[in-house]
């Protein structure tokens, strides 16, 4: 995506897509040939479905499958998937003693990898319903200078997963069955501060580190250097996400703000040019947030009991829901909304019950 000067237009209410489409065709298109940015001062998403059976405690990570699943991981200690039409738990992995903290979901939806709040890693092939790998990042007597993981990352290419540690390193590991858990690399950010959160971008060439001091590193996994750093919070940064072409990066922040930044590097390996909008409207700290498929539209969950839909073109917030609790975790369906929708979204958070959103007037 690139910023460019446009005119921009405030778009009245209206249900649907095609009812904007239609608004836009036929009375502005007919005034000049230039370019428009539609800004849509409104969007209404409803709450389409919750879980049946609800978590006994916190849900701390969700994720919207390929396969039109949903995944949620408890402080309770169990990995449960969710059939995305009726609410029922199709799978769940038996509970761990302790919670489990972070999770992330293979680009085919086959593969779940969790960790738990004491590191231990665990691969759960859906396909068979069964654990095919684990680690313990945490038993130092396997690895010299091993170090608990906090967030995982499985790389999209799926041959190695990252893990964020206490000491403000990413370790790569291999994902493959006969070695998993092995590190591989060491990416420090020279900082000895708690990893908050790392996720691959969508190739899978890079990977980012979010510490607790604020910071955001991006390391090349192709050469092992840290390649970019942001200072763009000035408190703990909880939450990232891609764009799907991997050009934006979103952070959010307990500073109660959400920052996008341009991550994309010119031919010569100079990085784009950094933070380019913030977004505020949280009374709290920002826990969560997502980009859209089409990277039109961010979502992000607050401890303000608030989830939040942002037009990023626009950046304002077009869409404000009202939860009990907090909400720890959020992301969006990964499949590009039909026409007439501006997608859907699940959430998850403080009283333990994932919830699926679409917007209003339409399917999802």
């Amino acid at each position: 995506m690139v910023w460019i000067a446009a005119t921009v237009l405030q778009v009245p209410f209206v249900h649907t897509l095609a009812a904007c489409q239609a608004w836009f065709v036929r009375l502005v298109l007919p005034l000049q040939p230039k370019l428009y940015i539609i800004v849509y001062q409104s969007l209404a998403f409803v709450n389409a479905l919750e879980c049946k059976e609800p978590h006994s405690d916190d849900i701390w990570d969700v994720a919207w499958t390929a396969n039109d699943t949903a995944i949620s991981a408890s402080a309770d200690g169990t990995v449960k998937q969710w059939d995305s039409t009726s609410g029922q738990v199709s799978m769940a992995l038996p509970p761990h003693n302790l919670a489990i903290v972070s999770i992330s979901v293979s680009p085919d939806g086959r593969f779940v990898l969790s960790n738990s709040l004491e590191g231990t890693t665990s691969l759960w092939d859906l396909q068979t319903d069964t654990v095919v790998s684990r680690h313990e990042s945490y038993d130092r007597s396997t690895a010299e200078g091993a170090e608990p993981s906090w967030s995982v990352s499985l790389n999209p290419k799926g041959e190695t997963y990252a893990g964020s540690s206490g000491s403000g390193n990413v370790n790569i590991y291999s994902a493959k069955p006969d070695s998993f858990g092995t590190r591989q690399a060491l990416l420090s950010s020279g900082k000895n501060k708690h990893g908050m959160i790392c996720k691959h971008s969508p190739d899978g060439r890079r990977v980012v580190l979010a510490i607790e001091t604020g910071q955001v590193f991006i390391f090349d996994l192709g050469s092992e250097t840290l390649t970019t750093t942001y200072s763009s919070h000035a408190m703990t940064v909880r939450s990232l996400a891609w764009s799907y072409d991997g050009n934006l990066l979103l952070t959010g922040s307990d500073d109660k703000r959400l920052i996008l930044h341009d991550v994309r590097s010119t031919p010569s390996g100079k990085p784009g040019s950094g933070a380019v909008a913030t977004f505020l409207g949280h009374s709290s700290w920002v826990l969560s947030t997502d980009i859209s498929p089409d990277s039109r539209l961010a979502v992000s969950g607050s401890a303000d009991k608030t989830i939040k839909v942002w037009d990023l073109a626009a950046r304002t917030a077009v869409s404000t829901m009202q939860e009990s609790g907090e909400v720890w975790s959020v992301c969006w369906r990964p499949k590009p909304p039909p026409p007439g929708s501006v997608g859907a979204f699940v959430s998850g958070g403080q009283d333990g019950c994932v919830r699926w959103w679409r917007s209003a007037g339409t399917g999802a």
